[in-house]
């Protein structure tokens, strides 16, 4: 395939997969799931833009809890909610102490159990925290703050999904991106990240990339400890890692120094 078809086609299911955004899939195939996973960090790029601009919009018109909720909201309406049902899918599945096709099991389930909802109501919360103290900022920093957050929980996804790292099914969205991403391309987009973080806190440059780099090391922590108990990843994993990376980075951008 060529190469300028094989990227529009990743362009295309990276927006499908991770966004509401009606576009038509190209072609579908592990090349194309590589290309898409490993332009996930683009797509979160993106993505922020109309939550910053709901966030500073609304700041300077009301409460800064207000509009970090409202932000936040916006976030989860712009991506259907599914990487926050997999963050209660995949806690779950851990809560349950169980391993391999009894997680998986759990995992499968329409409802959410306890641990799943408590896990959501812990993340959203540290979200709109995260957001309601970053609002007072600069405008540019603030953008900057949560395209790195969005990006940065989306290269979690390209991480999950490097080469060495199975799928824990033999079907679904976990089995058609799972190895899919060399090791250039994954090194590129930590160094871009990285790069984005730098204006996200303007007094201390250096806390923005120390924040993308602890939460991927944390990310990749836990992701370990998933392939052990699961077997691999699922699609389920993958938004879980969204949610917990662009938590981290946010905690990390509003710590005080």
């Amino acid at each position: 395939m060529p190469a300028d078809r094989r990227i529009g086609d990743g362009a295309r299911l990276a927006l499908t997969t991770f966004t509401v955004a009606p576009v038509r899939p190209g072609r579908v195939d592990r090349a194309t799931a590589g290309t898409a996973m490993a332009l996930a960090p683009l797509v979160g790029a993106l993505l922020a833009v109309p939550v910053a601009g709901v966030l500073l919009l609304l700041g300077s018109l009301t409460a800064p809890l207000v509009a970090a909720a409202v932000a936040v909201t916006v976030s989860a309406l712009l991506t259907r909610g599914l990487h926050l049902d997999g963050l209660a899918d995949t806690v779950d599945a851990l809560g349950s102490y169980r391993r391999g096709p009894a997680a998986l099991e759990i995992m499968k389930k329409p409802d959410v159990g306890p641990f799943g909802v408590v896990a959501l109501v812990l993340v959203l919360l540290m979200q709109v925290a995260a957001l309601a103290e970053l609002v007072d900022g600069p405008g540019p920093a603030v953008l900057a703050a949560v395209v790195t957050a969005s990006a940065a929980g989306r290269l979690g996804v390209t991480l999950a999904c490097r080469r060495g790292v199975p799928a824990a099914r033999p079907e679904g969205l976990g089995a058609l991106v799972a190895g899919t991403v060399g090791p250039v391309a994954l090194v590129a987009g930590i160094a871009v990240v990285t790069l984005l973080a730098v204006p996200a806190v303007p007094d201390r440059p250096w806390q923005g990339p120390l924040a993308v780099l602890t939460a991927l090391a944390v990310a990749a922590v836990l992701l370990r400890h998933l392939v052990r108990r699961l077997g691999g990843i699922t699609g389920d994993v993958l938004g879980a890692g969204v949610e917990l990376v662009t938590t981290l980075v946010y905690l990390g951008l509003v710590l005080s120094g």
